[in-house]
């Protein structure tokens, strides 16, 4: 088997096992937490003029609803995902308010996207994953409007982002098969280099490219930090096939790690982020990988 299909199989094993269900299963705590990054998207959308965005990424829906209800009537958004469990949350999220948002259930790397149909391109955290990004970027040239803008939001270095590896920092003497992250990896740090976010974004096609740093304050209710570290990132990936007292020992250590990030019944920490936007280049110059037209 070729790394590439490898690393495709693995990301979708994970977003419809594990990963996506619990997702899912915390999606009003994760809402919340992630809403300052929603906002920020959501006010890059022109509102009320029957534009057409597209979601990379979308989850469990929040920030596609979000752009919708933005759009109004004469608008549409539609978002996209390679997680099942996360796609069946979002259609029941937009159906239960009424929007016109639809989903799609695919990887946005190589869907057969209409070509040049979209006004505009966001994502909150969802083109990270990608295991070849010139390839899965140009598709989603190939899906813009000539004029379209193209704004996601990226995390930064894990250097810049001690509580996103605090969990496994301090579980790592616990569970020595706790797995490491990989520099450059398809993943959460993925784009932590700005250059090399800039030099994806060209070789696929698009021009414009301004990338700023922000760094954004969280909020998670402190109730909710055991759960929180429990589920996700790579300690609640391993941490379910763990005995009872080593999972015990982790919980207790890991805990106590987090204490300074801990205010009362509120868990604060800032996220160090790029807020990166693009547009569509010119029509006569083709991004790698898709034919000019």
């Amino acid at each position: 088997m070729d790394v590439t299909r490898k690393t495709d199989e693995e990301q979708a094993a994970r977003w419809n096992g594990p990963a996506g269900h619990a997702w899912v299963e915390a999606q009003s705590v994760l809402d919340e937490l992630l809403k300052p990054f929603e906002e920020l998207l959501v006010g890059a959308v022109s509102g009320g003029s029957g534009g057409h965005v597209l979601d990379v990424g979308c989850g469990t829906g929040g920030t596609t609803v979000a752009v919708a209800r933005r759009l109004g009537a004469e608008g549409r958004c539609v978002g996209i995902d390679i997680s099942a469990p996360m796609i069946a949350a979002a259609r029941a999220r937009a159906e239960r308010e009424g929007t016109r948002a639809c989903f799609i259930r695919a990887d946005a790397q190589d869907h057969a996207f209409e070509a040049a149909t979209f006004d505009t391109i966001i994502s909150r955290f969802g083109v990270m994953f990608f295991d070849d990004f010139v390839r899965a970027f140009a598709n989603l040239r190939r899906a813009a409007r000539g004029d379209a803008d193209f704004r996601f939001v990226a995390w930064r270095s894990a250097a810049e982002n001690p509580f996103m590896t605090t969990a496994e920092r301090a579980a790592a003497p616990f569970l020595p098969n706790l797995p490491a992250r990989r520099p450059d990896a398809p993943g959460q740090f993925a784009f932590a280099d700005p250059g090399r976010v800039h030099r994806i974004l060209e070789e696929s096609g698009w021009a414009g490219i301004d990338i700023r740093p922000i760094d954004v304050a969280c909020i998670l209710p402190e109730k909710e930090l055991v759960r929180y570290f429990t589920r996700f990132g790579p300690l609640g990936l391993i941490l379910r096939e763990a005995d009872e007292r080593t999972r015990a020992q982790v919980v207790e250590t890991v805990r106590a790690a987090f204490d300074t990030y801990v205010h009362g019944a509120e868990v604060r920490f800032t996220a160090a982020c790029w807020m990166v936007g693009a547009r569509a280049g010119s029509a006569s110059v083709a991004p790698k990988g898709v034919a000019s037209t």
